[in-house]
């Protein structure tokens, strides 16, 4: 009787003594575990972020003018609120002659797809004859349309009060990781008929091309591509009475690289 009391009492002693050995374990791991201080470093959605992007660096060759063009944006900022700096327009190697567009916008987040973006537009067209220059104030959305088209839809008030808009868009075709084929559409509509820049009330022109690009490494990646541009409308008579061409095709070279 008293060994089975001694051997129970044993019994008690090894499952206590496993307890505490099995807490003190425990709690060391739980210590062990403990998430560092809170830092804003963590929290990777509010770090400012930079980066820039030249979608068109190129040279076309059309009859007669062989214009050289650029498309460059980037932007400033954290992952909801940016500062997007924009440029794009196309010099005439023949003659001087060209068009420049700068924008500054604010841009905010407001679907996992869009941004809503507003701020100001500065043009100039130039010439041996005349130098031309005006300012908008801009309304627009960017961000990604289903089946992962990439749009670009901006309204323009201008500094005398005419309105206009311009819709972008491209999709990337992957051939293989590194070979791009990028259809592009664009098109220009106007409210207002402004003779002084050679614009017609209603939609001024369209703009179809598609380059094929092969990435040497993801940020850098020259091209090759065609491009067709029609001018419309009031537009397009404005540019006939000028004995110019509302039509041309040509064939372009270019590269694409962002940092």
């Amino acid at each position: 009787m008293n060994k089975s009391i001694n051997s129970i009492i044993r019994n008690i002693k090894a499952i206590v003594l496993t307890g505490i050995v099995v807490t003190l374990f425990m709690g060391s791991t739980a210590l062990a575990q403990v998430a560092p201080p809170f830092s804003n470093s963590i929290m990777k959605d509010n770090e400012t972020y930079a980066y820039l992007v030249a979608e068109r660096l190129e040279y076309t060759s059309i009859t007669g003018s062989d214009p050289l063009a650029w498309d460059v944006q980037g932007y400033i900022g954290k992952s909801y609120d940016k500062f997007w700096f924009q440029s794009e327009g196309s010099s005439l190697t023949s003659q001087k002659e060209g068009d420049m567009e700068f924008q500054g916008l604010y841009s905010r987040t407001i679907t996992p797809y869009f941004d809503f973006q507003t701020g100001i537009r500065y043009d100039l067209m130039y010439s041996r004859a005349e130098n031309l220059s005006r300012g908008f104030a801009v309304i627009g959305l960017q961000g990604l349309a289903p089946y992962m088209f990439e749009t670009e839809t901006d309204l323009f008030i201008s500094d005398k009060g005419n309105i206009s808009a311009r819709i972008l868009g491209t999709y990337d075709l992957l051939f293989t990781q590194r070979l791009i084929g990028q259809p592009r559409f664009e098109t220009n509509i106007a409210v207002q008929k402004v003779e002084k820049f050679g614009i017609g009330s209603g939609f001024n022109d369209v703009q179809l091309g598609f380059r094929l690009r092969y990435e040497i490494r993801r940020e850098f990646a020259p091209y090759i591509g065609i491009s067709w541009n029609r001018q419309l409308g009031g537009t397009a008579d404005m540019v006939r009475l000028e004995g110019g061409k509302v039509s041309t095709f040509g064939l372009l070279g270019g590269v694409r690289f962002w940092m």
